[in-house]
């Protein structure tokens, strides 16, 4: 199967079409949830709507050099579909693994490419979703109703990339560059590179451009944690060496990791000061003290943001061959020629990356309307991250912070299957959740604790977010060693759901 070229659409030769379900987004998330749904709920009409000209959502819109996944595929992957590859893979080993499930799965059928969501309108008065949507190149117009919708687009703006606004970057002479659209025509040979940031893209891109380009170097404002450790699972090798069946090595490789996940957050919080110099020892031992001491301790405690993986630790080796140096300093302006510091040094350029993070988008920039009436999700209260008060029929999945997006994916699949198969044994059509009398006068919060959890992504808009509650059920807790009991044990008569 060739991954990288578009699918053939699903034909339709309807103006309106209706569905039982309707997915938005062909990504992991959406690929997940529908195998879930046909497996779970097989009568079920459906379809997923993906404003791409194929799946892969992240691992096809993102070309930068050497993109990779920052968590293990034995999490990352599919807990029906075992991973046989290293667990650190490539975005085409992703791209791979999802067309395989596609295919195993007969989901072909059921995607629409090229389709950009517009708006998406409830009616009380039909209980229905009326999606409108402009199709390929000539964005001819399609309209879908559906009895409910399953959000799986993602959570930040595919069309660009975030990148500060720093002064004079007008008068740079050479190419500034966000990883999110990287050009194929871009020529790194005997080209000084700067690449700006410090989390996993510029982790990612650092190694894979150093020796390609006269010399590259990483722009930090400040450090942030990386952990070390090779590219292969111990236990998965050593279970095939003995011929055991790929699934157990699946499940088994699972549960060793996520115990290991669960332990190291735990510890994160009960003795941050140990494991910050476990992180920066394994550094230190690469690039010496003195070098990490200055570009990779940071000032805050370990997982408060994301802590990406550096297989066999390529950027670190990348750094101590000289190909490649780390620069923690502020930008104070662009020049000609490269960036004026606020330290007084100068770092001189041809190429500069933006390696600056995204935005945040909620729910896919689609207009929502509730019976002709706009809807903003900040006025919402989330109902543990995967719906909101006051909005019918509608699911969102948002994946873990401190562990593999795709292990949410199954748990909300899991819950909206249950959820239908329970509105159709009571014979009803809509459920909205909805705060109860005990909850109205709870304290209404930002949708995460900045305490916890603060990348610059969420910092800056969390304004769109919906709000939590100080209850576990208005609340996304980011524990998946806690959801993965809490959320199947979910009472669906509780009057948190209003049934019509």
């Amino acid at each position: 199967m060739n991954v990288i070229a578009p699918i053939r659409e699903a034909a339709s030769s309807q103006a309106t079409e209706h569905f039982d379900v309707l997915i938005v987004g062909a990504g992991i998330s959406g690929i997940g949830s529908a195998y879930q749904l046909a497996r779970q709920m097989p009568e079920t009409r459906f379809v997923i709507l993906e404003s791409q000209d194929s799946f892969g959502g992240t691992w096809r819109t993102h070309r930068y050099p050497g993109i990779r996944s920052d968590s293990d595929l034995h999490t990352f992957g599919y807990s029906f579909k075992p991973w046989v590859g290293p667990p650190i893979a490539t975005a085409e080993e992703i791209l791979k693994y999802m067309g395989d499930v596609i295919d195993e799965n007969d989901l072909g059928r059921h995607i629409r490419y090229g389709h950009r969501i517009l708006s998406a309108s409830w009616s009380s008065a039909t209980n229905l979703w009326t999606v409108h949507a402009v199709k390929g190149t000539d964005q001819e117009p399609v309209t879908v109703t559906a009895n409910f919708l399953w959000m799986c687009q993602g959570y930040y703006r595919h069309s660009k990339g975030y990148t500060p606004e720093w002064p004079d970057m007008a008068k740079f002479r050479g190419r500034i560059v966000h990883p999110q659209s990287w050009p194929e025509d871009l020529d790194l040979a005997d080209k000084r590179v700067v690449v700006i940031g410090s989390g996993a893209t510029a982790a990612t891109i650092l190694p894979s451009i150093a020796g390609k380009c006269a010399h590259v170097t990483m722009l930090q404002r400040s450090p942030t944690y990386f952990r070390i450790g090779r590219n292969a699972i111990e236990l998965a090798e050593e279970l095939r060496r003995l011929q055991v069946k790929e699934e157990w090595i699946h499940e088994i490789v699972r549960r060793k990791i996520l115990f290991e996940q669960d332990w190291f957050t735990k510890r994160c919080l009960s003795e941050p000061d140990q494991v910050k110099k476990e992180l920066i020892g394994q550094i230190s031992a690469i690039l010496g003290p003195e070098y990490t001491a200055k570009h990779f301790t940071p000032t805050y405690r370990p997982w408060r943001q994301r802590i990406a993986f550096v297989p066999d630790a390529d950027l670190f080796e990348g750094i101590k061959s000289g190909k490649a140096s780390v620069v923690t300093d502020e930008i104070e302006r662009f020049t000609e020629d490269g960036i004026q510091l606020k330290s007084g040094d100068v770092l001189k350029a041809d190429i500069i990356v933006t390696a600056t993070g995204f935005d945040l988008c909620v729910l896919g920039d689609i207009a929502f309307t509730i019976d002709g009436r706009p809807l903003d999700f900040a006025d919402t209260v989330t109902y543990r991250g995967m719906m909101f008060t006051g909005v019918p029929n509608l699911a969102w999945v948002f994946g873990y912070f401190r562990a593999s997006w795709t292990l949410r994916t199954d748990l909300v699949a899991d819950f909206v299957c249950r959820l239908l198969v329970h509105m159709k044994e009571k014979g009803v059509h809509k459920v909205t959740p909805t705060l109860r009398p005990e909850d109205h006068n709870m304290p209404l919060l930002p949708w995460i604790d900045p305490e916890n959890f603060n990348p610059g992504y969420m910092m800056r808009n969390m304004h769109l977010l919906p709000k939590r509650g100080d209850k576990p059920e208005w609340q996304h807790s980011q524990d998946y060693w806690s959801e993965k009991d809490q959320i199947p044990a979910i009472d669906l008569d509780d009057p948190a759901f209003l049934y019509g």
